[in-house]
C-alpha cells in the first residue's frame, strides 16, 4: 500500500519550513482508495516567493486547522503505506519535522519518483514533475498546489509500476510489509486478486517473485494454482506469502509483460525461461521462373521467417484460407506436389502459376501481400487494444520490425506524437517467441487496431 503525497510550505531556513497545505492519495497499485487534502495554519508568515509559486497567501490559511490539527488523520491514512513523493527527501522531512514539534516520532517507509524516473525512463531532459509529467503526456492541473501535484504524482507512480519489470519497487514494498497469518493463507490470497486480465506474481516470505504467470481471469487461474495437488503447485501453496498483480485490459500485454519478465525474473517455478511453444513456420523463395514459392517448414531460428505457427496442423490449416484467400497455386505453396498442373487449375480455379501460364508478375503480386500481411518485415505499427480502465488503450509498439515494447494511453495526443509515444512504451526484447505471441494474437483477433507509423518518426 502507498501513500502518494504533495506538500507545500512556507518556504525559509531548513528545518524551520511549515506546513500550508498536504494532499495524500492512498494507492493500492491499482486505484486510489483514500485520499486527505487540507490547507494548513503554519503560524509563520509565507515567504512571498512562495505565495507567487503557489498562490497560497496567510490571509487563506487564517482559519485553516492547525498541524496538530490534522495530524491525526495524517498518521491513519498512512499507516502501513510506503510514502511515494516527487522529491520525497524534501516532502518525508518535513512530515518528520512537523510531527517531532509534537513530541511523535513519525516513521515511514519511503520512494521518490525522481530517482525511479531517472532509473525507469532514462535520458529525460529534465525530472521536475512538471516538465517530466508533460514530456510524457500526464495531465497536470493546479501545478504547485498540493491537490494537482499529488494527482500527477499518482498517474507518474502507476506508469513507474507498468515500466518496472524487474519488479524491484513492489518486492522492496512486501519485504517491507507486516508478516501475514498463514491461517487461511491461500484463501485470502484468493479473495485480494479481481477477476481481470493481467499478469500475477507469487512472493515469498522476502519479497522474492517465485512464479509469473497471465490470465483472463487472475482469481479464476489462482484458484487453479492454489487447489492443485501436483508436486510443483504444493511447494507454490507453501511457500507463496503474497499474491501481486497487474491488470492489463489487453491478453495480449498480459501475454508480452509474461514473456518478458519470467526471462528477466527466472522465477524459481516457472520452467527455465519458459519458451512459447511454436515448430513451424513460412519461408518464401523464387524458383528458377521468377516465381514466389512459400514452404511450411520446422521453425529455425537462424532463418528469416513470415510467421510462425504452433504446429504444422496449424500452419497448413492456414495456407488452405490464405491460398483461397490471395488465389494462390497449391503447389507454389507446398500444399501439392507434382510435375504437371495443381488440382484447382484443374478446376479452374488457378490461373496456371503452376503450368507458367499466369505471368510471373502478376502472380508474385498476390503473394507479396500475403507476404505483408503477415510478416513484421520492416513494419513501423502500433496495435491497439483495450486498457486497464474505461477510455484507456493498450499499445504494442513495432519498430523497423521489431518488437520494441507495450503502453497505455488516455489521449490521442500521447500516440501522435512520436516524443510522447517512446516515453510512456516500456521498452521490451524483441525474440522469437515475443515474435510469435504478436503474430499469433494478431491473426486471432481482427478487432484489433493497428496504425501504421511514418518511417521517419
Amino acid at each position: 500500500m502507498y501513500a502518494i503525497l504533495d506538500i507545500e510550505t512556507t518556504g525559509g531556513k531548513y528545518n524551520e519550513e511549515g506546513i500550508t497545505e498536504i494532499a495524500i492519495y492512498k494507492f493500492d497499485g491499482h486505484e486510489v482508495i483514500d485520499q486527505f487534502i487540507t490547507l494548513v495554519n503554519p503560524e509563520k508568515p509565507i515567504q512571498p516567493f512562495v505565495v507567487n509559486l503557489t498562490g497560497i497567501n496567510n490571509a487563506m490559511l487564517h482559519n485553516a486547522p492547525k498541524f496538530f490539527e490534522v495530524a491525526k488523520r495524517i498518521v491513519e491514512i498512512t499507516t502501513d503505506c510506503v510514502i511515494v513523493a516527487h522529491n520525497a527527501n524534501f516532502d518525508y522531512r518535513i512530515l518528520r519535522t512537523e510531527f517531532s514539534r509534537l513530541g511523535f516520532d513519525y516513521k515511514r517507509q519511503s520512494l521518490c519518483t525522481v530517482e525511479l524516473s531517472q532509473k525507469l525512463i532514462p535520458d529525460q531532459k529534465s525530472y521536475s514533475l512538471g516538465k517530466l509529467v508533460r514530456n510524457l503526456g500526464i495531465p497536470l492541473s493546479d501545478r504547485h498546489r498540493a491537490s494537482g501535484d499529488a494527482q500527477a504524482t499518482v498517474k507518474l507512480f502507476k506508469l513507474l509500476l507498468s515500466k518496472d519489470l524487474e519488479k524491484s519497487i513492489i518486492s522492496a514494498t512486501v519485504r517491507k510489509d507486516t508478516k501475514k497469518k498463514v491461517d487461511d493463507k491461500l484463501l485470502k490470497l484468493i479473495e485480494s486478486v479481481p477477476s481481470e486480465t493481467g499478469v500475477y506474481y507469487m512472493h515469498r516470505e522476502d519479497g522474492k517473485v517465485i512464479y509469473i504467470g497471465k490470465s483472463k481471469n487472475i482469481k479464476k487461474r489462482l484458484t487453479q494454482h492454489f487447489t492443485n495437488d501436483n508436486k510443483k503447485s504444493k511447494k507454490i501453496q507453501d511457500e507463496v506469502i503474497t499474491v501481486t498483480y497487474e491488470i492489463t485490459g489487453s491478453e495480449l500485454v498480459a501475454l508480452l509483460k509474461e514473456n518478458e519478465e519470467v526471462k528477466l525474473n527466472r522465477p524459481k517455478y516457472n520452467r527455465a525461461l519458459r519458451k512459447i511453444k511454436f515448430d513451424h513456420a513460412l519461408y518464401q523463395f523464387t524458383d528458377d521462373h521468377g516465381y514466389i514459392n512459400l514452404k511450411i517448414d520446422k521453425a529455425d531460428g537462424r532463418k528469416p521467417n513470415i510467421t510462425t505457427f504452433t504446429n504444422v496442423q496449424q500452419a497448413k490449416s492456414l495456407m488452405h484460407q490464405w491460398t483461397e484467400k490471395y488465389q494462390l497455386c497449391l503447389q507454389l505453396v507446398g500444399l501439392e506436389k507434382g510435375d504437371s498442373n495443381c488440382f484447382k487449375y484443374t478446376i479452374k480455379e488457378c490461373e496456371g502459376a503452376c503450368v507458367l501460364e499466369e505471368p510471373s508478375a502478376t502472380y508474385n503480386i498476390r503473394a507479396q501481400e500475403l507476404i505483408q500481411a503477415n510478416s513484421l518485415e520492416n513494419k513501423n505499427i502500433l496495435v491497439i487494444d483495450r486498457g486497464r480502465t474505461v477510455g484507456e488503450k493498450s499499445i504494442v509498439l513495432i519498430e523497423n520490425g521489431k518488437f520494441a515494447g507495450i503502453g497505455f494511453y488516455n489521449l490521442n495526443h500521447q500516440v501522435n506524437n512520436i516524443e510522447i509515444l517512446r516515453s510512456i512504451i516500456t521498452p521490451m526484447s524483441h525474440n522469437r517467441d515475443a515474435k510469435h505471441i504478436i503474430q499469433s494474437y494478431t491473426r486471432k483477433n481482427k478487432r484489433l487496431k493497428i496504425v501504421t507509423l511514418s518511417p521517419n518518426e
